[in-house]
C-alpha cells in the first residue's frame, strides 16, 4: 500500500520520528509519469475545483513537489521554475487535515511546520478548497537581501504554480491557483516574518 502524506503526517502526530529531527523523507519523483507530450498538458490544462477527499499518496505529492521547484541538477542546485537572479524565493508548504510541512527541495522531505488544520484559513469561504485532501502554499520569503520579493516574487510564484498545473495535468489529478485566503492568519499559524508574501495556494485533489 502506497504512504499517502496524510499516514505520514498522522505518525509524527502520534511521535513516530519519521527522519532526523522529525522530518519526512519523500520518495524519490517519479519524473517519468510526466511524460505527457508538452502540447497535451497546454492542451489539457485546466483549473478544476471539483475535488474529492480521496487521499494523494506521498509519491504522486513527491513528483507534484518536484515539478514545482525541485532540484533538476544536483550538480548545481538549478531547480525546475525559473528564478530571479537564481534565489530560489518561493517557498512550498503543503498542508493538510494533519498540518502542514514545508517543502525542502534540497534535502528531499517535508518539515513539519504545524499540526494545525489551516485548510479553512485557505478556502477563505469556498468550501472545495476546505476538503482538497493536499493544498500547496507558494510564499515569498525574501530569505536574501538581494531579493526584492515585491517586484519578482509574483513573477516567480507564476512559474512554479504553471509547473503545478502541468504536473497535475500529467498525472491525472485536479487543481486551481487562488489567491484567496486568509493571509493574515495563515502567516502566524506558520510562523512566516512579516517580509514573506504569501502569494497563491493550489488545492490538489482527484476529480469527482
Amino acid at each position: 500500500m502506497k504512504k499517502t502524506l496524510l499516514t505520514m503526517l498522522a505518525l509524527l502526530m502520534m511521535g513516530t520520528t519519521v527522519k532526523a529531527q522529525g522530518a519526512i523523507e519523500l520518495p524519490q519523483p517519479e519524473v517519468q509519469k510526466l511524460s505527457m507530450t508538452l502540447g497535451d498538458a497546454l492542451k489539457q490544462r485546466r483549473s478544476y475545483r471539483d475535488m474529492t477527499e480521496k487521499e494523494v499518496d506521498l509519491q504522486t505529492v513527491s513528483t507534484i513537489l518536484w515539478a514545482a521547484c525541485g532540484i533538476s541538477d544536483p550538480a548545481t542546485g538549478k531547480i525546475t521554475a525559473p528564478s530571479a537572479v537564481n534565489m530560489q524565493d518561493i517557498k512550498v508548504f503543503v498542508c493538510s487535515q494533519y498540518g502542514v510541512c514545508r517543502y525542502m527541495p534540497k534535502e528531499n522531505t517535508l518539515e513539519p511546520v504545524t499540526m494545525t488544520d489551516i485548510r479553512p484559513s485557505l478556502a477563505a469561504g469556498q468550501d472545495f478548497a476546505k476538503t482538497a485532501p493536499v493544498s500547496l502554499i507558494l510564499v515569498s520569503t525574501k530569505d536574501n537581501e538581494r531579493m526584492d520579493n515585491n517586484r519578482y516574487g509574483g513573477v516567480d510564484a507564476g512559474y512554479v504554480s504553471q509547473n503545478i498545473y502541468l504536473a497535475c495535468t500529467a498525472l491525472g489529478l485536479h487543481t486551481v491557483a487562488r489567491a484567496m485566503m486568509d493571509k493574515d492568519a495563515i502567516k502566524r499559524e506558520l510562523k512566516l516574518a512579516d517580509t514573506s508574501i504569501i502569494l497563491l495556494n493550489h488545492p490538489i485533489g482527484f476529480g469527482k
